[in-house]
């Protein structure tokens, strides 16, 4: 069985499905979701998966045989996509070795050559990072999920949605409001927070970030929370002193729970393609980040760079965002997602 938090799982199966039920009936219930989630994921990424087999189609029409030139017109296909030079070459070069060796000979068997790299990428971008909640044992409370982005990729959104979903698998959720800079930030976060039915720590507008974090903590641990999420100023990416806050944010927590914060997650938005990706590599480098949210993936023919940011960061895409409404945020799954782009 799958879980959107893995961390708590047995929480989920007897406090929110119920003790009531067999095991048969839970599984079914769980398959039931798992094809919904499947089918909701295939929509999101139908621009992406039409513009490649589009492509594909159009640059394989009238050819008897895969040659220098249609290379090229491959190239530019991924590149189209916003899969990442890098990660194009990688797959170019295996295509490459595939003809030579007569093993790829026709449209089905260049697909598999190409999903088979990709998935290469995808699952080798977990070794680094956080994979899984699981790595920080249950009797560290509470679980800190801190969450950074610059303004406008949707972050108050997903820190929302990820109280909800995470609060409905039987865990008890807190919201730090840690961007004292922006007052929308506040307000957007305690309406959230009302909807998900959890509380939210929050300071007047200018006060010291880490203030806000320090008092959160000391509110979560007194209410023995099992999770607190953080978030935080999403400033420009090339301004030293949001860097310097999130620093002085990270001190804090790891003095205050033992290897907070447990996570970093990065949101970006999937519209904005490579731009994102810099954004991605500003803060890697101070931030600590873990982790990556995608967001408004269903927005976009240019889906790609989901592997474009695992292979050139090195770390593993957690969660995606397919819409806007609670629960139009998923748990990333390599092979869902590189199946949906071919299929």
């Amino acid at each position: 069985m799958a879980f959107f938090w893995k961390r708590n799982k047995d929480k989920f199966s007897t406090s929110t499905l119920g003790l009531d039920k067999s095991i048969e009936e839970l599984q079914a219930q769980e398959a039931a979701v798992e094809r919904e989630f499947g089918v909701r994921f295939n929509k999101a990424i139908a621009k992406t998966r039409d513009s490649i087999n589009n492509k594909l189609d159009t640059i394989f029409e009238s050819r008897k045989q895969i040659d220098e030139g249609f290379l090229d017109e491959l190239e530019e296909m991924l590149i189209s996509t916003d899969i990442g030079v890098s990660t194009t070459f990688q797959v170019l070069d295996a295509v490459r070795k595939g003809v030579s060796r007569q093993e790829i000979k026709d449209l089905d068997a260049l697909k598999r050559a190409m999903k088979n790299e990709l998935l290469g990428i995808l699952h080798g971008s977990k070794a680094k990072g956080v994979a899984s909640e699981t790595e920080v044992p249950e009797t560290i409370k509470p679980y800190v999920l801190m969450v950074v982005g610059v303004n406008g990729v949707g972050k108050t959104t997903t820190i929302g949605k990820l109280a909800q979903r995470i609060k409905m698998e039987g865990n008890q959720v807190m919201i730090c409001a840690a961007d004292t800079f922006r007052a929308a930030a506040s307000e957007q976060l305690e309406i959230w927070s009302e909807r998900a039915g959890v509380p939210i720590i929050q300071q007047k507008q200018g006060t010291d970030p880490a203030a806000v974090l320090f008092d959160a903590l000391k509110s979560a641990q007194a209410r023995n929370a099992d999770v607190l999420i953080v978030d935080t100023a999403g400033r420009l990416h090339n301004k030293s002193n949001l860097m310097a806050e999130l620093e002085k944010m990270k001190r804090i927590a790891g003095r205050e729970v033992e290897r907070a914060p447990h996570e970093t997650l990065l949101v970006i938005d999937a519209v904005t393609g490579q731009n994102g990706l810099e954004q991605a590599r500003q803060f890697t480098k101070v931030a600590g980040v873990t982790g990556i949210v995608l967001t408004k993936l269903d927005g976009t023919a240019k889906g790609g760079i989901a592997v474009a940011i695992a292979k050139e960061l090195n770390l593993p895409i957690r969660y995606v965002g397919i819409g806007e409404q609670v629960d139009d945020l998923m748990v990333f799954d390599p092979e869902k997602y590189v199946n949906g782009l071919f299929n």
